[in-house]
């Protein structure tokens, strides 16, 4: 039988007084491993982004989007399965197998003789994805409760600081070594990191006694992934086009099929009493507002600041990657600094809830300013932290959230779903934004004179920034309706009828 939750969301007493109560030298190596892991999972993205070009001139594609699409896709559509694994078996198994898998799979891409294989490699590599939350929900089973609030927070908002370096790093790897030691670096840094968080972290010992809901896993995950490539390559396909449809379609199709099943068998996936409550069900929904902003924020920011200011369109100043750090670096130290004041304030017994909504308040203001004035270098930088302040605190605040209405024995399932949103967003919002800017706002500018490139009018970018504000102000809103006081949800109670039972959340 599992162990009952105790009052605030903490582990069982037997096991909060094996613990250390304050930070040692070990927990530190510990918390720095885990957040190194998450610094692989952020630059992973931009690293690649920089490499398609090189990557596909090698194997003369122009299916290059497909190198961020299916790392995305593979982990979005196995954060449930993952998830409900993590609860069942250990969330630091789980953690080192898809750091494992992830390293295969980057291995994979590095030796890869083919486009297509390099593409499977990098679909292995999206078992990266559920490692941010295997990650905070492992923290929170493992390390001493007066510290829970601050790893977390610099666990999620720490992967900021990386993308200032990351350009450089990548640059350098690909101009002296080609592009597959960009893939190479994954392989021997995942090594690295999970040999150091085999040593350093404790596996949890909270268990959920339950059946693995391999339907459920099947159509979930199929769903999420169809609503994913319609979403990704709708803008190139077109909307219209019967592939788009289908995939979109399809995908929600196999979603609600999930809900009506999840509702029948006795121990689906996520279930969904838990999802359904309002600290559960808004605390996603806010998360996927603010990984989207960040998403769209970080896109535009380096289209607007690399554009040439000849080229007199009201914005650019032509800086190459080495000058946008200039731009990023705020965005970084902004995003590290917002988690603190969360970690710091909630392990001093101040509520997630306010410090969420002041994360998107800022990271709205940001967005608005960003938009009406991004003609002077100084301004655009404070904006831009204005906007990194927002993010990090919104990332510093959903886990704790979660955790403080969700306990330890499904902490992993019920995040996942969240990871869900925080995939989901990001991969909307800038195609509902490239959407509007591409259908009246590109620059009357001779592809001749632009190298192909379409640059869009200074009305396209305000737009599109304005569209991110939105984005920060519906999160807002859906922290704002997160209940002032979250009762736990309980734990199951009844593992030999192999029935849980489920307090209420308010």
């Amino acid at each position: 039988m599992v162990a009952p939750a105790q009052p605030g969301g903490s582990v069982p007493p037997q096991v909060q007084d094996a613990l250390p109560q304050r930070w040692t030298p070990r927990l530190i190596f510990s918390l720095a491993s885990i957040v190194l892991v998450l610094e692989m999972l952020a630059i992973s993205y931009m690293m690649i982004s920089m490499a398609i070009p090189a990557i596909s001139g090698h194997y003369q594609t122009t299916q290059g989007a497909w190198l961020l699409t299916s790392f995305l896709l593979v982990g979005a559509m196995t954060a449930p399965l993952i998830g409900k694994l993590a609860d069942m078996y250990g969330k630091r198994k789980m953690l080192l197998a898809c750091i494992a898998v992830a390293a295969l799979g980057s291995f994979i891409s590095a030796i890869a003789g083919s486009f297509a294989v390099l593409i499977a490699g990098r679909a292995l590599s999206g078992l990266l994805v559920p490692c941010l939350f295997l990650s905070y929900s492992l923290i929170r089973d493992v390390f001493p409760a007066k510290t829970i609030a601050l790893a977390v927070s610099i666990a999620t908002s720490g992967m900021g600081l990386i993308a200032i370096p990351a350009p450089f790093i990548t640059g350098w790897l690909i101009d002296n070594h080609g592009f597959r030691s960009i893939f190479w670096f994954f392989v021997i840094g995942l090594v690295i990191l999970g040999g150091m968080i085999f040593v350093s972290t404790d596996e949890s010992t909270v268990r959920l006694r339950s059946r693995l809901d391999f339907l459920g896993a099947l159509l979930l995950g199929g769903g999420i992934a169809g609503i994913l490539i319609g979403i990704s390559f709708g803008p190139t396909w077109g909307w219209k086009s019967g592939s788009t449809l289908a995939y979109l379609f399809g995908g929600i199709a196999l979603v609600v099929a999930w809900l009506v099943t999840a509702g029948i068998v006795k121990e689906p996936l996520i279930d969904l009493k838990v999802l359904r409550r309002r600290p559960v069900i808004l605390t996603a929904i806010a998360a996927g507002f603010i990984y989207g902003v960040s998403g769209l924020y970080t896109m535009l920011l380096p289209m607007m600041a690399m554009t040439p200011e000849i080229m007199g369109l009201g914005y650019g100043f032509g800086v190459d990657a080495e000058g946008f750090a200039l731009f990023q670096a705020p965005i970084g130290a902004m995003t590290v600094i917002g988690g603190l004041i969360v970690g710091v304030l909630v392990g001093r017994h101040v509520k997630p809830r306010p410090l969420l909504a002041i994360g998107m308040v800022s990271a709205a203001i940001g967005c608005t300013l960003t938009a009406y004035s991004h003609d002077t270098k100084g301004m655009l930088i404070v904006f831009a932290g204005l906007v990194g302040l927002g993010m990090g605190m919104g990332y510093a605040a959903i886990p704790n959230l979660l955790i403080e209405a969700v306990p330890p024995q499904l902490q992993a399932s019920t995040a996942s779903i969240v990871g869900v949103f925080q995939s989901v967003f990001p991969a909307a919002l800038p195609v509902i934004a490239f959407t509007v800017m591409n259908n009246s706002h590109i620059a009357p500018i001779p592809l001749e004179m632009t190298g192909g490139m379409a640059f869009y009018t200074d009305k396209g970018f305000q737009i599109a920034f304005l569209i991110a504000a939105a984005a920060a102000v519906a999160g807002l809103v859906a922290g704002l309706l997160l209940p002032r006081r979250i009762e736990q949800v309980a734990v199951p109670t009844s593992a030999a009828a192999g029935e849980p039972a489920m307090a209420t959340v308010d």
